[in-house]
């Protein structure tokens, strides 16, 4: 059992046993504790801290845990209705309501419920994770001389350089901006190449976070179809006609979520028509590190074939590495890349020093090459025990393209099958969490889909139970 399940269930536990004391009453001892449920120090920790947080304990260090006390009566609740009115800027000028619906990002970052295996997570799992040697790169980086210093604006330049190698063609450290993982480097991104109310052309579907980011932008997808070969040139001409859009966001490589890998005939295209169109293509390459080990040779970053600083580039070593290793690159060429660096200033000032010296820490040592190679290996295994399953299994739920990088896969349920709303809550019912297909798409579906992650759980086993609770949660269903 992972930790993350022993401090949700001691955190139960300990919730159970909160009416045997009083209010400001003192709990047992930390290490009382440790030897009654037998768990670490550290779960016990984690678990009355997720019971302060919820307002059902109160610690002091050096005294102990107490059963909190209730609010007390005269205690007003307040009123905040009146957020609803200015939030909303129904009569302000802006062309896009500034709602931002964070759910579609949300069911891969929230952890499923103890005993619910994990097809909807977005990271690996904690068992591919090069754990030992992000700890050994932290410590070492604690040791580097200035690491807990003021860092320059733009990062470390040796990091940069490195980010600048990966990427490839003629791009430079100097064109190369640390930023705080690839989420803060795409709102960075559309912030500075277009203004609020702009149309935006997105892949359809798309990853759901950047959905969010361009809403909560103020910004206005536009949607463009891709197909196992990547975007349409033919359809993104015509979308940058009709909607006047200066900006595309695509992920050429390992395409979130079907897996799409840009073909070679389509990667001039594509920045051909963005230069002709006077806009800029951003370039959200967020798993190259996550290739598949039956892959072959991976194509260039579009960066890398890009003289004229059409694209804005964006790598992250997150995914490859921990949800908490946030550490990422934003590369552009021309005058958009002050602008760029204006913003990330202005938003964060700069990166945590001691995590970009961890990231150089990490990126140069023995352990990198082998853990990418680990994870390779791992994935590709992992792919093809759930493939395998859901062709056994599930038959009836179609898998148009099995990708050769990245964690998941991105299945179209057959038509009259009662929709993902249904299937997604009696999976959960059956045990498994899963990712409906809704999220990833700016309007209209074509088809209700499912994306399911092999890489968040523990093993084969777990995809072929899991698979199992899936065929269980069909038959419910269908």
């Amino acid at each position: 059992m992972d930790q993350r399940s022993s401090v949700a269930e001691l955190a139960e536990a300990l919730r159970r046993d909160l009416d045997r004391y009083s209010p400001g009453g003192k709990l047992p001892s930390s290490r009382a504790l440790v030897e009654r449920f037998r768990v670490s120090p550290v779960t016990v920790s984690r678990a009355l801290a997720q019971l302060a947080a919820e307002g059902l304990v109160v610690t002091r260090p050096g005294a102990g845990a107490f059963r909190a006390r209730p609010r007390a009566a005269g205690t007003r609740a307040g009123d905040t209705s009146w957020q609803e009115v200015a939030l909303s800027a129904d009569n302000a000028p802006e062309l896009v309501p500034r709602t931002v619906d964070a759910s579609g990002v949300t069911v891969s970052l929230a952890a499923p419920p103890p005993g619910v295996l994990e097809f909807n997570g977005g990271y690996l799992h904690p068992s591919l994770q090069p754990e030992r040697a992000m700890a050994a790169a932290l410590a070492r980086a604690g040791r580097r001389p200035g690491a807990w210093g003021r860092p320059p604006l733009e990062g470390l330049p040796e990091l940069r350089e490195w980010f600048a190698r990966g990427i490839g063609g003629a791009v430079t450290a100097a064109e190369v901006l640390i930023a705080a993982g690839g989420q803060s480097a795409l709102a960075t991104a559309l912030r500075a190449l277009a203004p609020p109310g702009a149309p935006v052309l997105v892949e359809s579907p798309t990853y759901p976070g950047m959905l969010a980011l361009a809403r909560a932008a103020g910004l206005r997808p536009v949607p463009v179809p891709v197909d196992p070969d990547g975007v349409r040139p033919e359809l993104l001409a015509d979308a940058f006609r009709a909607s006047g859009a200066r900006v595309f966001v695509c992920q050429p490589l390992f395409q979130n979520p079907t897996g799409a890998v840009l073909a070679p005939e389509r990667r001039a295209e594509v920045l051909r028509i963005a230069r002709e169109a006077g806009a800029f293509v951003v370039e959200d390459d967020f798993v190259r590190r996550l290739v598949h080990a039956d892959a072959g040779p991976l194509p260039r970053p579009l960066a890398a074939d890009d003289p004229d600083g059409v694209v804005v580039h964006v790598g992250s070593l997150t995914k490859a590495t921990s949800p908490s290793f946030r550490v990422s690159a934003l590369a552009a060429h021309g005058p958009v890349l002050e602008r760029l660096r204006a913003i990330q200033v202005v938003d964060s000032f700069f990166v945590p020093r001691p995590l970009q010296e961890a990231a150089l820490e990490l990126v140069g040592s023995p352990a990198w090459p082998r853990h990418l190679r680990f994870i390779s290996a791992e994935l590709k295994e992992r792919r093809d025990a759930m493939t395998a399953e859901l062709a056994r299994r599930l038959p009836e739920l179609a898998l148009p393209h099995i990708p050769s990088g990245g964690y998941h896969l991105w299945l179209r349920l057959p038509d009259g099958s009662g929709g993902e709303s249904a299937l997604t809550a009696a999976a959960l019912r059956a045990g498994v969490a899963l990712t409906p297909g809704r999220p990833y798409f700016s309007a209209e579906p074509p088809a209700a889909h499912l994306r399911l992650s092999f890489a968040a759980v523990a093993g084969t086993g777990e995809i072929t139970e899991g698979v199992r609770r899936l065929r269980a949660a069909c038959d419910e269903v269908f």
